[in-house]
C-alpha cells in the first residue's frame, strides 16, 4: 500500500510549508511555484479563511510576495479577500476543478464502490492513483485519522511506500524499487511483496507501543538540529517501523493503520482502494476487511 501512515505521516504538519510535488531540484519557474503554494494551503482549509499572516507562516513567503501573489488571485477570481483582509478559495477556481476532473475518470466510477466499503465498515476510505513516479490521493471519504490524507496529496513511489503498485510490477521495475530501499529493510520487503502478490492486499502496520516514540523522534528531526544529528534520527525512526504483516505474524491483536488493494489496467496496478480502520484487528476481522476491499475494487467499471 501506498504507507499512508508512520514516518510519512508524521513528517506532514498540517500548516508546515508547502512542499509542491515534483523534482527536489530549484523549480524552473519560483513565481508558478508560489501561486501553487498559496492554492495548495488554501485548499487544505476550504472551510476556513486564513489571514495574510497564517498563508505566510505555512508558504514561506515573504509578506510582499504574498501579498502580490493574492492580489493577483483575487483579481481573477481564484480566492476571496472578506472583510477582515482574510483569504479564502474563490469560484474561479472552483470552475477549473470541475473541468479538471475529467482527467481522473476512475475517481467518478469508484465512489460507488468506496462509499459502500466505507458505510459498511463505518472507516475512512481513500483513492490512490499512480502518476508516472507518484501515488497521487484523488478521492478521500470520511475523515482520516490524520489531516494530511487528502485530497492532492502526492507520494513519492518509493520504498516502503506504493507496495501494492510495486508487488505486481515487472522485476526490472520491482529490483530498481529494491534496491532503493535501506538495505536492512530490503530482506523483508522482498518477503511482504511475495505476501501481497499472493494474498492480494497490503496493510499499513505501527510497531507496538511506538508510536509516541516515534512523534518525539519526528518533533527533533524537525528542529533545528546538525545533518549527523538528523541522519541518526531517520535511522531511529526506521528502526521503530514494521513493514506489513506476514502471514505468520498475525495474532488476535494486529495494530492496523489501513488495507489497500490494487486496481488493474491491463495487467498493470495503476490505482488502489485504501481502507483505514487505523484500530487494533483481530486475524480474522482483517481478512474480512481486506476481502471487502478486494471487492470493492472488483465492482469498479472498467
Amino acid at each position: 500500500m501506498p504507507e499512508f501512515s508512520t514516518a510519512t505521516a508524521l513528517s506532514a504538519a498540517s500548516d508546515e510549508p508547502v512542499a509542491v510535488a515534483g523534482s527536489p531540484e530549484a523549480p524552473a519557474s519560483p513565481p508558478t511555484r508560489r501561486v501553487v503554494q498559496a492554492i495548495e494551503l488554501l485548499s487544505r482549509h476550504p472551510a476556513e479563511h486564513l489571514s495574510l499572516a497564517r498563508i505566510i507562516r505555512g508558504t514561506g513567503m515573504s509578506r510582499a510576495t504574498a501579498h502580490a501573489v493574492l492580489s493577483q488571485l483575487t483579481a481573477d477570481g481564484w480566492t476571496i479577500r472578506d472583510g477582515d483582509g482574510n483569504y479564502g478559495l474563490g469560484l474561479g477556481l472552483l470552475a477549473v476543478a470541475r473541468r479538471a476532473e475529467s482527467a481522473f475518470p476512475l475517481r467518478r466510477v469508484a465512489l460507488d464502490a468506496m462509499r459502500k466499503l466505507s458505510a459498511l465498515h463505518d472507516i475512512p476510505v481513500f483513492l490512490a492513483e499512480r502518476d508516472a513516479d507518484s501515488i497521487l490521493i484523488t478521492e478521500v471519504l470520511g475523515t482520516p485519522s490524520v489531516p494530511w490524507i487528502r485530497i492532492g496529496r502526492r507520494l513519492p513511489l518509493a520504498p516502503p511506500v506504493a507496495r501494492e503498485f510495486i508487488a505486481w510490477a515487472p522485476d526490472s521495475e520491482r529490483r530498481s524499487w529494491l534496491d532503493a530501499a535501506d538495505p536492512a529493510q530490503r530482506p523483508r520487503l522482498e518477503s511482504v511483496l511475495e505476501a501481497i502478490r499472493t494474498r492480494g492486499y497490503t496493510v499499513e502496520r505501527l510497531a507496538d507501543d511506538s508510536a509516541p516514540m516515534l512523534e518525539a523522534l519526528t518533533a527533533l528531526r524537525h528542529s533545528p538540529v546538525t545533518d549527523p544529528l538528523r541522519h541518526r534520527l531517520n535511522a531511529l525512526i526506521t528502526d521503530l517501523i514494521t513493514i506489513d504483516y506476514l502471514p505468520d505474524e498475525l495474532t488476535d491483536h494486529n495494530a492496523v493503520v489501513s488495507v489497500a488493494a490494487p486496481l488493474f489496467t491491463a495487467n498493470r496496478v495503476t490505482a488502489s482502494i485504501v481502507a483505514c480502520p487505523d484500530t487494533n484487528l483481530t486475524a480474522a476481522a482483517l481478512e474480512t476487511l481486506a476481502a471487502d476491499t478486494i471487492a470493492a475494487t472488483h465492482s469498479i467499471p472498467r
